[in-house]
């Protein structure tokens, strides 16, 4: 299975919103517009059109990881279709393996320590040894040849850990390869932990703003020679 971005944006999407506000679930295209673009709780930001996610839903309909919502006459629900995901049934997910893969779905690679407190308000660890557990176990799984179960193998995995980051971190397998960057705060982290790579990364900002200067300077002696030509 790999999914693109999109398509991890809306499944994950669904999987929260059916944990946290279920009394608002299945979604609304609208709901789920909304979901994908959040601000809080998504890594990256994402400005999806209704189009895209449109499309998006489309396509994971096709791998039966998505359905609409029909009534028993087989008509959308109420006027607005709505949507539901399907991805406990189809890989044969536990709710605590179905909470890690949501946050990666949505945060990209994550350490145990950020899955646990983030993890919450979708299900709750009993301790960071509880989720290191769950990592390995997804990490563990061999394909099944059960109908219906579309299991290819290992859901997660554990990158390398990067230079002056204190922890590991995990990510999916269920798009594009891991991205191995190391996260804005751990750079942050790893500059405050090393003054020279923070005294070298002042004297570089001081030496472009320096070129910056002579350049607009250059800019205007042109500017003057051409008008007076």
């Amino acid at each position: 299975m790999h999914l693109s971005l999109h398509q991890l944006r809306v499944l994950g999407s669904l999987i929260e919103k059916e944990i946290t506000t279920p009394e608002n679930y299945p979604l609304s295209l609208n709901a789920l517009l909304n979901a994908c673009n959040q601000r809080s709780s998504r890594d990256p930001v994402l400005d999806l059109t209704e189009e895209e996610v449109r499309q998006a839903l489309h396509s994971l309909e096709d791998l039966t990881l998505v359905t609409p919502v029909r009534d028993s006459l087989g008509k959308p629900a109420a006027r607005v279709p709505k949507y539901e995901h399907r991805i406990r049934t189809v890989l044969s997910l536990r709710r605590d393996e179905t909470a890690i893969l949501c946050l990666l779905m949505l945060r990209g690679p994550q350490t145990p320590g950020e899955l646990r407190s983030r993890a919450d308000r979708l299900y709750t660890f009993d301790d960071l040894a509880a989720v290191q557990s769950t990592l390995e176990r997804m990490a563990g799984r061999t394909p099944t040849d059960e109908p219906g179960n579309q299991t290819t193998g290992p859901l997660t995995t554990i990158l390398p850990r990067q230079p002056g980051s204190r922890e590991a971190r995990y990510a999916h397998l269920l798009g594009a390869p891991p991205d191995l960057a190391v996260p804005q705060h751990d750079r942050v982290e790893a500059s405050a932990s090393n003054p020279s790579t923070t005294q070298r990364i002042i004297q570089l900002e001081a030496e472009v703003a320096t070129l910056i200067a002579a350049l607009q300077t250059l800019k205007e002696r042109v500017d003057r020679l051409e008008s007076g030509a």
